[in-house]
């Protein structure tokens, strides 16, 4: 299925705070599972996501470098926490903090990828909305989305490493 351009509504939707948005994908980012809350807040059903790449949600106003580091960390095989802005089906959007680990057979092979994620704190949220609209100007500032991607990525890396501290840190001691 091919992912319908969806335009930002610029409503923001919310749940409560102890309710746990979940969903699980292989290791390709298909969706295999969605809990109810995950449904009803992102406006689909079951059938509509079951199947489908987990991307699906994603807001236009996300950073791409986001999704990078995630996927750094996942694939090998490192849990992540990271600030998302998702996009539900008729245009609104929705922020979450979300832990993000990879599932692993007898093996120790990943076999998927398991994501929970909470209703961030909002006193944090200017400081990401700044960061993600500082990356969002550097992406959209580059011809390519390989020279956009890493751009950004080294802005945050830059950042990092004038901090000192790691991105799990940094995260962290918002």
């Amino acid at each position: 299925m091919a992912r319908p351009l969806i335009p930002p509504t610029g409503v923001e939707r919310t749940f409560h705070p102890d309710e746990i948005i979940v969903s699980k994908t292989d290791t390709k980012g298909i969706i295999t599972y969605a809990n109810k809350l995950f449904l009803s807040i992102a406006d689909y059903t079951e059938e509509e996501v079951l199947g489908q790449p987990h991307n699906m949600i994603r807001h236009p106003d996300m950073p791409r470098c986001i999704f990078e580091l995630l996927w750094q960390y996942i694939s090998q095989g490192k849990e992540i926490f990271a600030y998302v802005v998702n996009l539900a089906k008729n245009g609104d959007h929705y922020w979450v903090y979300a832990h993000v680990t990879p599932n692993f057979d007898d093996n120790k092979n990943i076999i998927g990828y398991h994501s929970s994620r909470r209703v961030p704190n909002p006193s944090i949220m200017p400081i990401i909305k700044e960061l993600y609209a500082d990356l969002l100007k550097i992406e959209k500032g580059n011809s390519s989305p390989k020279e956009a991607l890493a751009t950004s990525m080294g802005y945050i890396e830059n950042m990092l490493k004038e901090k000192g501290v790691s991105y799990d840190e940094f995260i962290h001691n918002l």
